[in-house]
């Protein structure tokens, strides 16, 4: 029970990583808030019981932001770990074909998402002594070559705000990190997988990474309650990744190397 009697928020909880969160986040104790703009979260909540609260809620708006803060406050009494995770991905256009509608949509839900989390989550988590920020980035933020250009710019925004949330909040005791996935199976991209299935290459999903493999949405949910609980309370404005180390390595041909796989 690491969240033994902890109040969390979790946004993009309506499926994939954030109902993954949830669902372990309440079976370690924790009161939760679930968010999503999807109707889905209700399920979400359904799914918990009585430990958890649904609010269908836009991530990139601020009226809704301070609103999911006030109804943890109203409803647990506090509030102790925000899990920014809700996100789009803006497809896979390129650089020259997205729009700069394109661009603001996707940045504000992405960055400007979880700057609002933080911005109003971080005095009432500092009033009850300090907690955790979390925010979900990508690899795609480490480098390029999984998103999009303005998905990929979101993301490495992410990475750069959690350091400098962690900076601007010394002292309070407020840790700031984010979780940068590889390739997870979420409705995000389900395309992708659908797509591979479909033409009899599943197995070829998460190939390039050395576990030859996609992960699975527990997987990041099991790094946010590392990061969530006291286990992580000497982590602080960290970006941690969990690719299945596709980003530990350049491309490379292990053959020119004289290296082969076992």
């Amino acid at each position: 029970m690491r969240l033994q009697g902890k109040v969390a928020i979790i946004t993009g909880a309506g499926s994939g990583i954030g109902r993954a969160t949830a669902e372990l986040f309440a079976e370690e104790g924790a009161f939760l808030i679930v968010s999503d703009i999807n109707e889905t979260v209700e399920e979400t909540a359904r799914i918990i019981g009585p430990a958890a609260v649904a609010i269908r809620a836009d991530a990139g708006k601020e009226d809704d932001v301070a609103h999911l803060v006030r109804s943890a406050v109203a409803r647990f009494g506090g509030l102790d770990i925000v899990f920014a995770n809700a996100g789009i991905s803006g497809g896979l256009a390129s650089l020259f074909e997205q729009s700069d509608a394109d661009w603001a949509e996707i940045l504000r839900v992405n960055l400007i998402g979880p700057a609002l989390a933080i911005k109003h989550a971080a005095p009432l988590i500092k009033g009850r002594g300090g907690g955790s920020i979390i925010c979900t980035a990508s690899v795609a933020g480490l480098r390029s070559g999984a998103g999009s250009p303005a998905y990929s710019a979101s993301k490495a925004g992410v990475i750069s705000l959690v350091k400098t949330a962690a900076q601007q909040l010394s002292g309070s005791n407020v840790r700031v990190n984010a979780i940068c996935p590889g390739l997870i199976e979420t409705g995000m991209t389900s395309m992708i997988y659908e797509r591979a299935r479909a033409k009899g290459q599943a197995e070829k999903l998460g190939h390039l990474n050395p576990l030859k493999r996609g992960g699975e949405p527990i997987e990041i949910a099991r790094a946010a309650l590392f990061l969530a609980s006291d286990e992580a309370s000497y982590v602080n404005g960290h970006a941690l990744v969990v690719d299945g180390g596709l980003s530990s390595s350049h491309p490379v041909n292990l053959q020119v190397y004289g290296r082969t796989a076992i």
